[in-house]
């Protein structure tokens, strides 16, 4: 039996483009060779690079904007380094909404004055800070758009003249924004976009070259947007994977059709949460997460019963983060709306169980 995979990551994929992943591994496009095994430079893969790169740009409108996308490797993680390395050069805001924004400001701290402008950490991330003053001499102010963890989801980006950075990992392509009020758009592949070993990058060009330090070749975004997101081998497979989900997005309609399907998702197991008294959930109302809905049980004695209706209906990846415990439902855009109702279905037979 398939399995109703609500898993935080690495994410659910569409069937038809892990269809098409499983094929190419085997042969890539009648060529009589894998896609793991052709040179980085061959002309197959350069065209998917490629159409990566133009497809990310496409879907957050931001063709012809002066962006460009790069797919690099080292996960967000590297991404918290990399931003400072090349955007700090004095001094940064950054809005502290959780475990990843604080391993951001962690980095960030080894090349400047890393000023944190917001925290919500006093009541465990429950909510987004909202109404902060953002100093006008920053070099830049850094966001985490969606945190998984925690269940909270930024709905209103603030508005400055600072230079806007964004850790979307866990939201990319999920809803409609205007992305041209970034700077820098980061997202591990991982969490909406296809396998771990990826990770977007959306840089706009004329931030760069501002910093004084000497940045190393590897770290410079300046080196791997010169060299088409080609400077190293890249992460082929990834890359692969990551075209085919987007293309899919893009079939079905791009992020505003996708935005539709993740809001319904979302609506129904929320309104679950609400009226069913056996659940109650762990963010703040007005900044849930489309993407990630953390909920808790009211009644531990039903904690084993639940556990078990979810194993016996094939529901796997919902327990929480163990910072928050619970529940956590990962709706990625992949994850059909079936799903979801099969899981709101138990929580609701739970209630009349219990």
């Amino acid at each position: 039996m398939k399995k109703h995979n609500f898993s935080a990551g690495p994410c659910i994929l569409p069937a038809e483009v892990m269809q098409k992943a499983s094929e190419a591994v085997l042969e890539l496009d009648g060529i009589g060779l894998s896609l793991i095994e052709i040179s980085h430079r061959s002309k197959e893969f350069v065209a998917i690079m490629e159409k990566a790169r133009a497809l990310a740009l496409e879907l957050l409108g931001l063709e012809g904007k002066g962006y460009q996308a790069l797919f690099l490797q080292g996960g967000a993680s590297m991404q918290f380094l990399m931003a400072a390395y090349n955007l700090l050069d004095t001094k940064a805001g950054y809005v502290n909404t959780g475990t990843w924004s604080q391993k951001a400001i962690k980095e960030a701290r080894l090349f400047g004055e890393v000023v944190e402008v917001a925290s919500s950490q006093e009541d465990n991330f429950k909510y987004i800070p909202k109404g902060y003053d953002i100093p006008s001499d920053l070099d830049y102010l850094h966001l985490t758009s969606n945190n998984t963890i925690y269940g909270t989801q930024i709905k209103e980006f603030p508005k400055t003249d600072v230079p806007l950075v964004c850790d979307m990992s866990s939201d990319i392509f999920s809803r409609q924004l205007d992305f041209s009020q970034f700077d820098l758009i980061y997202a591990g592949a991982q969490k909406n976009m296809g396998p771990a070993g990826t990770t977007l990058v959306v840089v706009k060009e004329d931030i760069l070259g501002k910093v004084s330090r000497k940045i190393p070749s590897m770290m410079d975004y300046s080196v791997h947007v010169a060299k088409e997101s080609m400077f190293n081998t890249p992460p082929v497979f990834a890359v692969y994977v990551s075209m085919l989900t987007m293309q899919w997005l893009k079939d079905l309609g791009g992020i505003a059709a996708i935005e539709e399907i993740n809001e319904r998702k979302a609506n129904l197991i929320y309104s679950e949460i609400e009226l069913n008294p056996v659940f109650y959930g762990i963010a703040a109302k007005e900044d849930r997460s489309i993407m990630n809905a953390t909920f808790n049980i009211t009644d531990d004695e039903l904690k084993d019963v639940f556990d078990d209706m979810c194993k016996e209906a094939g529901i796997s990846g919902i327990n929480g983060h163990r910072s928050v415990g619970g529940y956590r439902a990962s709706m990625y855009n992949a994850l059909p709306m079936e799903s979801v109702g099969v899981l709101v279905d138990i929580m609701s037979e739970l209630e009349k169980k219990g």
